[in-house]
């Protein structure tokens, strides 16, 4: 059977459709068919992958829903570049852009097919521990050494995990201990002055299994422009996660702890370095993470599974800005229980799930407290059916009830059709909704200054609805060349957007001054492979607007073209070259203006000596594309800095390479 998507290498591809780039799409695999010797009907292998995320007990190319899961070599790959976090692991995939929100401390956010950070719902193990007040600097914390894969869906995701999942959820799936154990090491430095230190050790017993991510990252202030202003801020940050796995009769069971510290300072290059003058600007962010996670998975006599999860947060932030603190304590908690069936034609899961949210603000303002509670209790369940060997459907409702808005209902209907050995058609839609909060980038950026606190009775919840139509298909040639095609359009409408608006007194407060947002667009993924070389090509069109009752315009901050390029060179277990080119089109900005377009090229290459320890090197942006290249990034004076709209990379041009060890 054909899957949507399809991995080379432990590498997933995707793939979608629009008028310019389905051209530019049939021109290159009519080339690689002339050039190949013609099309033999071989029937393409797979390697096994388990899909978390659907909750269903079916093979990865059987899957209903649209999955695309990055694998171990992709992750190890992204791992070389920026060990620190998995800002660019998801930067560079299709129709997904991270957005840089913060000039001077470098926090960002995911967007999924041109909808803000605020939509995705980011998971660990199907928990949802980076939410809330946390969500700014998630992305920024996150080492990736601990990670088996990544999973994405795009489009609405509701159903099963509740609210927030209107662009798409990304689940980081972590690694578990193998029949054999594993112990890793990565030290990386970087020319702009950045260092991490990375550890990574797993063994298993007859029934006690372990793992444990140790990770230590820092980095110097960095002013490329020569501006004053830090393009990479001056961090600190300490990662510590162990996980233990009992193995039982007819049971398993995971705990786990995650803890980080962080001390954060960007702004005048001169106030970080200790010439402090007393009107030079600043950003100081001070984080620490606790979380634990619980998973239970116990085989019952009947042949099903239940599953109990749980996890619990508690995340303290401290942001100062000369003459303005904003911070506090948010208290989260998630709690699941589901039950999986299945037999030869039927895959079903029902569950119950409760979620809790409690923010408690530091030095509370008269008109500017944002301390909240909220609590939101869901029932789901989904049903996945075979209706012929080529045709499958999947349906889900779900029913959440929430302390603060009520109740809310969300359906989603996906279909499957087989249409050849090599083909296969996906149609899937849903609905969705996002609870109003105050966490949103809009926030970020103005570090919560002067925002006024939400009117509940007088703001209503944001609700969704999506669809996503893909086509997938895979060629085989005679010379032991192939090519996997991905094709998809998307479309999502959310209702009574929020949005922060600037008021007098240097004020902002959210309004709903929109009828609607909407996005749509597609995406189109080719990959080649022959012999030691593949060849990715991936390209997103979007096109986001805002409807209000005086027409409509453009989303700001949304590339309307994007291409996405890598061309791989890979003997295994010996070298590894990569050469990547990505560009990115105009963008509307929030002064009503448009940005310019620009392209950024990367060279990564790897030696890997008798599996023992390899040496990495990598050139990232080595064009020197920045920003502060093409304009000023602020106006006013160093102590009082007015930035506007970040829409490329600040820091430039950096060479980073180090060593990893495996014993």
């Amino acid at each position: 059977m054909p899957s949507r998507f399809f991995r080379i290498d432990s590498m997933v591809i995707r793939i979608p459709v629009n008028n310019i780039s389905t051209c530019v799409c049939i021109l290159i695999v009519l080339t690689l068919m002339f050039c190949s010797g013609g099309v033999l009907p071989q029937e393409q292998e797979l390697e096994q992958i388990i899909v978390k995320s659907t909750r269903v007990k079916r093979s990865y190319e059987n899957q209903v829903t649209r999955v695309e899961v990055l694998g171990g070599e992709e992750i190890n790959e992204k791992s070389n570049m920026k060990p620190g976090n998995i800002r660019m692991l998801l930067n560079e995939s299709t129709g997904i852009h991270v957005q840089q929100t913060s000039a001077s401390s470098f926090n960002s956010t995911i967007r999924i097919q041109g909808l803000d950070g605020k939509y995705t719902q980011l998971l660990r193990d199907n928990m949802p521990l980076y939410g809330g007040y946390s969500g700014g600097l998630g992305l920024l914390q996150i080492a990736p050494l601990d990670l088996k894969q990544v999973e994405i869906i795009k489009g609405s995701s509701s159903t099963l995990y509740g609210g927030g999942a209107i662009a798409g959820l990304i689940n980081l799936i972590s690694k578990t201990p193998g029949s054999e154990p594993e112990r890793s090491l990565l030290f990386n430095s970087t020319s702009a002055g950045g260092l991490d230190v990375s550890g990574f050790f797993s063994g298993k017993g007859e029934s006690l299994g372990a793992t444990l991510l140790t990770s230590y990252n820092t980095a110097e202030a960095y002013d490329p422009a020569s501006n004053g202003l830090s393009a990479i801020p001056e961090y600190e940050r300490w990662t510590i996660n162990p996980r233990f796995f009992i193995e039982g009769q007819g049971s398993d069971t995971t705990i786990g702890l995650n803890v980080v510290k962080e001390d954060r300072i960007g702004g005048s290059v001169d106030y970080i370095k200790g010439r402090r003058l007393p009107m030079e600007y600043f950003e100081k962010s001070d984080t620490t993470r606790v979380s634990s996670q619980f998973e239970h998975v116990r085989q019952l006599s009947s042949g099903k599974q239940l599953t109990l999860l749980n996890s619990v947060s508690n995340y303290e932030r401290s942001l100062k800005i000369p003459g303005f603190s904003f911070g506090g304590t948010q208290l989260s908690s998630f709690s699941e229980a589901n039950i999986l069936g299945s037999n030869q034609y039927v895959d079903w899961v029902v569950g119950a799930n409760f979620l809790t949210e409690d923010f408690d603000q530091k030095q509370l303002l008269s008109d500017f407290n944002h301390s909240h509670n909220n609590h939101t209790f869901g029932v789901f369940s989904q049903v996945t059916r075979s209706l012929t060997d080529r045709f499958a459907v999947e349906a889900g409702m779900r029913i959440d009830s929430s302390s603060l808005y009520g109740t809310f209902s969300i359906p989603h209907i996906s279909f499957l059709y087989n249409i050849s050995e090599e083909t296969a058609l996906r149609v899937g839609g849903g609905s969705g909704y996002k609870e109003p909060t105050v966490f949103t980038e809009e926030s970020e950026s103005r570090q919560f200054r002067n925002i006024l606190p939400m009117e509940y009775s007088l703001i209503k919840p944001e609700k969704s609805t999506g669809l996503n139509a893909d086509l997938n298909h895979v060629l085989e040639f005679s010379n032991g060349s192939s090519v996997n095609m991905n094709f998809l359009l998307f479309y999502t409408k959310v209702k009574d957007p929020l949005y922060l608006e600037a008021r007098g007194l240097n004020q902002a407060a959210f309004i709903q001054a929109y009828d609607y947002l909407d996005t749509k667009g597609s995406e189109i993924n080719l990959a080649w492979r022959w012999n030691d070389l593949k060849f990715f090509l991936g390209y997103t069109h979007t096109d986001a607007e805002q409807h209000g009752f005086g027409g409509s315009e453009d989303y700001p901050l949304v590339p309307r073209d994007r291409v996405n390029t890598v061309l791989v060179y890979e003997r295994e277990d010996d070298i590894r070259v990569g050469l990547e080119a990505y560009y990115y089109g105009n963008q509307k900005l929030r002064s009503a203006k448009h940005s310019r377009d620009f392209w950024i090229f990367g060279l990564m290459i790897e030696k890997i000596f008798e599996r023992d320890w390899s040496l990495f090197l990598n050139f990232e942006n080595f064009s020197d594309t920045r920003q502060s290249r093409y304009e000023s990034i602020f106006s006013g004076t160093l102590a009082n800095p007015i930035f506007g709209d970040i829409y490329a990379p600040l820091d430039g041009f950096i060479i980073n390479g180090g060593v990893k060890l495996k014993f």
